[in-house]
């Protein structure tokens, strides 16, 4: 019941509030975060288990200073701590997880194509996490916004203890 009304929320709701807040400067954001909290509730309710588990996060994650490209390869990060994704690669080791940068949205959705994860966890800005969510249902996700001091897609952070609990939720564990 509650995949079902996930589906409501994300192939219908979401794209008549989108068309609304088209008519609405500055509401896209809230709108968005309010389809990701909604189902992140949802996914919650579903109760879904599973150790196969992707957890995808943005570029914008690493720092503008590092040299390394991670976008092919996320173990070439160095881990020097100037950003979260040392801390990142260690939780998705520790749980035994399939972990992937994204440059965009194309990208993320050949990821979880090829990666066939039965639950994901996503950080990512409000947008490209609500159309997402959107791309690749029925998959359960639960989304983590990220943290942007610096504006949009740049140098960017994420609570790594939202990240933490939304992996031990879906039963993330080696």
């Amino acid at each position: 019941m509650y995949r079902m009304l996930r589906g409501v929320v994300l192939k219908v709701l979401y794209p008549l509030l989108m068309l609304v807040a088209a008519f609405f400067k500055g509401k896209r954001e809230p709108l968005q975060r309010f389809v990701i909290n909604l189902n992140n509730r949802l996914v919650r309710k579903e109760h879904p288990r599973t150790k196969k588990i992707l957890l995808l996060l943005p570029h914008c994650l690493q720092t503008d200073k590092c040299t390394i490209r991670l976008t092919h390869n996320i173990y070439n990060c160095e881990r020097c701590g100037r950003c979260r994704i040392r801390d990142l690669i260690g939780i998705a080791e520790e749980n035994g997880l399939t972990l992937f940068v994204a440059t965009g949205g194309t990208i993320a959705r050949k990821i979880v194509m090829e990666a066939r994860p039965e639950a994901i966890v996503a950080v990512a800005c409000e947008r490209d996490l609500s159309s997402g969510l959107v791309d690749t249902f029925p998959i359960p996700i639960l989304g983590v916004s990220n943290v942007r001091p610096f504006g949009p897609c740049f140098n960017t952070s994420v609570d790594l203890d939202k990240v933490r609990e939304a992996i031990g939720f879906f039963g993330g564990g080696a």
